[in-house]
């Protein structure tokens, strides 16, 4: 009596289970990701001594001064948050309209927006100067009687901040509970049987299981979206509520959300890069999704350099200090970041318009890499530009960057590595069961 002959669509799933599942407990490249890790662990070490540093004697290690009071801190901390919008975009809005693309991409995109906003949201607390005080800035009830003033762009920042690092913890968990039971399934070894089964929740795979998976799902996505818009706008209106020259425009709002899309998605088109070859994953995050992520980054960069030429029409229309400083920004002391922004956020950027370079893994790096560090220049040109020459030329103070300001950006990016690096070590770091069901429909 002859076997039956294996069914390919099974055998396909069993393949792409196991090659995702599997890579916490049969990790493919432990010599490069042991590299790496030991890297990271580095500059998180920068970190704990800048901190150290900091504890001791206080902000006055940075480079602020009056008038420029926030520097470095806040500019780094608008750059983190944006970074960190990619992933909520790329997952809820995505999820919401039914592209199955994201499937690839979507777990290590969550990941990412986690570790970014956490940088980011620690670094106003470390600017405060007494960081153990951190919970004055928040509205509880309490004996002095102080409360915050509800109307300023400050509090509603507080808000936006907490509230998408709380939602977007709570859709990436959600999303891979599915894949925390496989796994727990999968594992032979009891230490990683009891790991996954703890996060795991009990899942089962019963249908009414899906049901209400899929409900907190779609209903975590759809509230999301709107959070990704609402945090950078918040942060823009701190610039933008003030009346301090190259801030006070309109157009900021969405000028921030666009910026912060587009630094976001060259980041994670780094991330799909570096996961692709590291755990060799180049049947699953194929050309198609570096197309799609060079596409994304084009166009969320077309929209932000239309911002620019907004910000600089406003100036011009507007005249005075508004003029001023726009003339400032490009020929004055720092007209190296306004240009440095222009280059490396746009120049490389062109590369996108043909798909040769877009699913070209190392041109598709670069492009993220220079992308990011435009962006960052951005923040530091908007900043420092409008802040160092005051209304009164006797206040008109430079500012320069400390070796503890670097020593302490630097760190926070061997936190993000970090995190990241154990992430991909420890956790399916694609969503297999979303994968499975996109392979599902494309057969059927």
């Amino acid at each position: 009596m002859s076997e039956r002959p294996a069914n390919p669509r099974t055998s396909c799933y069993h393949r792409i289970t196991g090659e995702v599942v599997s890579i916490p407990s049969h990790f493919p490249a432990p010599r490069t990701w042991a590299v790496m890790f030991a890297g990271s662990l580095l500059l998180l070490g920068l970190l704990v001594v800048s901190l150290a540093v900091l504890f001791a004697k206080g902000p006055g290690v940075w480079g602020n001064n009056i008038p420029v009071g926030w520097g470095f801190p806040i500019s780094n901390y608008i750059w983190w948050i944006g970074i960190g919008h990619a992933g909520t975009l790329i997952s809820a809005m995505l999820l919401l309209l039914q592209e199955n693309w994201r499937n690839s991409l979507n777990r290590f995109a969550e990941a990412m927006t986690l570790f970014a906003v956490t940088c980011g949201g620690l670094y106003p607390i470390l600017h405060l100067g007494r960081p153990w005080l951190f919970y004055w800035m928040a509205p509880y009830p309490n004996t002095m009687g102080v409360w915050p003033q509800f109307r300023s762009p400050l509090t509603w920042d507080f808000f936006a901040v907490l509230t998408y690092l709380i939602v977007s913890l709570l859709f990436w968990y959600i999303g891979i509970i599915p894949d925390l039971a496989s796994a727990r399934d999968r594992a032979k070894k009891r230490r990683w049987q009891v790991f996954f089964g703890l996060f795991a929740l009990g899942w089962r795979g019963a249908g009414g299981h899906w049901l209400r998976w899929r409900q907190a799902y779609v209903l975590t996505a759809a509230i999301a979206v709107p959070l990704v818009v609402s945090v950078h706008s918040q942060i823009a209106m701190l610039f933008a509520a003030g009346p301090i020259p190259g801030w006070n425009s309109t157009v900021f709002p969405p000028y921030f959300v666009l910026g912060a899309a587009f630094s976001g998605f060259a980041v994670v088109t780094m991330l799909a890069v570096i996961v692709r070859s590291l755990l060799g994953l180049k049947d699953l995050i194929t050309a198609f999704h570096l197309d799609m992520l060079g596409r994304m980054t084009l166009a969320t960069g077309l929209m932000t350099a239309y911002g620019y030429a907004a910000e600089a029409f406003t100036a011009a229309y507007a005249g005075g200090y508004e003029l001023q400083t726009l003339h400032d920004r490009f020929f004055g002391p720092y007209a190296w970041s306004f240009w440095g922004a222009l280059a490396f956020n746009f120049m490389p950027l062109q590369l996108l318009w043909w798909r040769r370079f877009r699913v070209a893994p190392v041109a598709a790096f670069f492009v993220g890499l220079s992308v990011a560090v435009g962006m960052w220049l951005e923040r530091y040109m908007l900043l420092v530009t409008s802040l160092y020459r005051d209304w009164l030329e006797s206040s008109v103070h430079p500012f320069r960057a400390t070796f503890w300001d670097w020593a302490l950006y630097l760190g926070f990016i061997g936190l993000f590595l970090t995190a990241f690096l154990l992430f991909v070590r420890l956790l399916p770091v694609m969503s297999a069961f979303e994968i499975k069901e996109e392979a599902a429909e494309s057969d059927g």
